[in-house]
């Protein structure tokens, strides 16, 4: 969201709570029609969205670290609300809303937030584009003036087509004439409408509504708006439903971390400020707590509404607080008025809010990256064919998969001296570098842990029963430490290798290694003590010398 600011001062000119006031009801007027357009994405009254952003402008400031992040509900989130809805009924979603509430707590509590790095960004991308095509082809049958049954992009395309002969023409009408003027507005005019283009949309389609009488025509209209009906209250379902929503929200809190760790890191970089993630997962477990226990929706802190914060002049938290006062009173003063919004106008909204992220660029650069870019392909697929809840635990479990396997598998490189130096390098990589007689010198890619270190250990024994060395000469520059296992298989690989009449012999050894090592017997003067050094080159002019010497 882009502001003109040519007609006003400059931000730095302008009284700093000034600044975050106008700053505020800006954001307020981005977020009344995103959270009225998540709604219908989540499949709840708008006033359920409108009051998850208002806990979300109103706790975050308390707790949070960003002068510029507004918390509020998003798209992703309300799709993962949606899908479980479709399972346990609403309060199931309230119920997700509230485990992963719980859960942010927690994690912050534990100081976990290393978390969100557990999800790579192709699977992000890849989510993120599925999800965007899913929830515009929800969005259709809306355009169209049908009801479709179905959770799944595939399902919806497939009954939309057999809808069609039902369209209704007004319907239709309407949602393309508001769709082509969100687009003109967002494409050709933002740079000269300080209004967001969503907000004049929805306005221009409520008052169409009352002129020409939509509802009468039999075009749908969002309804009324019960604020009464939201109270202070735990979810009422079953043992059943909780157990499912407590699978569901480790994913949800992945997911909204993530998204919501990046919009506040990208602002935090451009603006020199200093973000804590751990703190920032207390933020998020009190906002999404307390709005799941007002009927609310998930919220995290999207891009958009933080970018355009940071625009339109925000420069601290008094900003939150003021899209908060703004916000409430729109849910007092305008709920009538959003009674007659046309959902055909709504349904538009929503696809031209996303339309943005209907080319798959950023799918189709990673991919020309190579690596783990394909799980993309597989998060967007698994989106598309199998729902919005299945492909996000599908792209968390990928991330995660492919995490264990990296640091799994044994990956192990022999290294030779590059002539004329003391450097010693991968061979199969340098074919110059030269192997030291009767020295085999490995190296692991991957830090030694209880998954990997016997299978290193059994790929390392098969070279020495090919090469038949008299040393072997182990490379941990990757370890920072070993755990239990590793320094256990260790021993045993040193004891198996003596009894071959090979000796072990260890380099790039750190402190917290060798602490381990000691701790274990294994340097210090016992039977089983090995040799350890602090450079490969080092190493090897140890064993040299000893051999000269015998």
């Amino acid at each position: 969201m882009s502001f003109d600011t040519s007609d006003t001062p400059p931000i730095e000119s302008q009284p700093k709570l000034w600044r975050d006031l106008l700053a505020g009801f800006s954001v307020a007027g981005l977020l009344l029609p995103e959270a009225v357009a998540y709604a219908a994405i989540a499949g709840v009254p708008p006033m359920h969205a409108l009051l998850a952003a208002l806990v979300g402008v109103c706790v975050y400031p308390l707790l949070g670290t960003s002068r510029f992040a507004i918390v509020a509900p998003t798209s992703s989130a309300a799709a993962i609300f949606a899908s479980a809805v479709g399972v346990g009924g609403a309060d199931m979603g309230y119920a997700l809303v509230l485990l992963t509430g719980a859960l942010f707590f927690l994690a912050g509590a534990l100081r976990a937030g290393f978390l969100g790095a557990f999800i790579s960004r192709p699977v992000l991308r890849g989510f993120a584009w599925g999800l965007a095509v899913t929830i515009i082809v929800k969005q259709l049958p809306h355009i169209v003036g049908v009801h479709v049954a179905g959770t799944k992009a595939i399902q919806v395309v497939a009954g939309l087509w057999a809808e069609l002969g039902q369209a209704h023409v007004l319907s239709v009408q309407i949602g393309a004439v508001a769709l082509l003027l969100w687009l003109v507005l967002y494409h050709g005019l933002r740079r000269f409408v300080f209004v967001p283009q969503s907000l004049i949309v929805l306005g221009l389609g409520m008052a169409a509504s009352v002129l020409f009488d939509f509802e009468a025509r039999g075009v749908a209209l969002v309804g009324q708006i019960d604020g009464q009906a939201l109270q202070l209250h735990l979810p009422d379902i079953s043992a059943e439903h909780w157990l499912r929503a407590a699978e569901i929200a480790p994913a949800l809190l992945l997911i909204l971390f993530a998204e919501s760790w990046g919009s506040v890191r990208s602002l935090a970089l451009q603006t020199g400020d200093r973000v804590d993630a751990n703190r920032e997962m207390l933020a998020f477990g009190a906002s999404n707590a307390i709005s799941a226990l007002l009927q609310g929706l998930p919220v995290g802190a999207g891009f958009s509404a933080a970018a355009a914060n940071h625009a339109a002049g925000g420069r601290s938290k008094w900003a939150s607080f003021a899209s908060g006062a703004a916000l409430a009173l729109l849910l007092w003063q305008a709920r009538a008025w959003l009674a007659l919004l046309p959902l055909p106008v709504l349904a538009a909204v929503v696809v031209g809010i996303l339309s943005h992220n209907l080319w798959p660029k950023a799918v189709l650069k990673g991919l020309r990256l190579g690596g783990d870019a394909w799980l993309a392909v597989m998060a967007a697929v698994g989106v598309l064919v199998f729902g919005v809840l299945f492909g996000m635990l599908l792209a968390v479990g990928s991330s995660l998969l492919l995490a264990i396997r990296r640091f799994a598998q044994p990956i192990v490189t022999e290294l030779g001296q590059l002539p004329g130096t003391r450097d010693y390098q991968d061979r199969s990589r340098h074919p110059e570098a030269v192997r030291t007689d009767d020295i085999l010198i490995v190296r692991t890619e991957e830090p030694l842990f209880f998954a990997n270190a016997e299978q290193v250990f059994q790929f390392v024994g098969t070279w020495v029963a090919k090469l038949r060395p008299d040393t072997v000469l182990l490379s941990l520059e990757v370890c920072d430490d070993l755990d239990a296992t590793a320094t256990e298989a260790l021993a045993e690989f040193a004891a198996s290798l003596r009894k071959s009449g090979v000796d072990l012999v260890l380099a790039r050894v750190k402190d917290r290694i060798r602490d381990t090592l000691a701790r274990g017997g294994l340097i210090g003067g016992t039977e089983q003590a090995v040799a350890v050094y602090w450079s490969v080159d080092d190493a090897v002019q140890a064993i040299l010398a000893l051999k000269r010497e015998v």
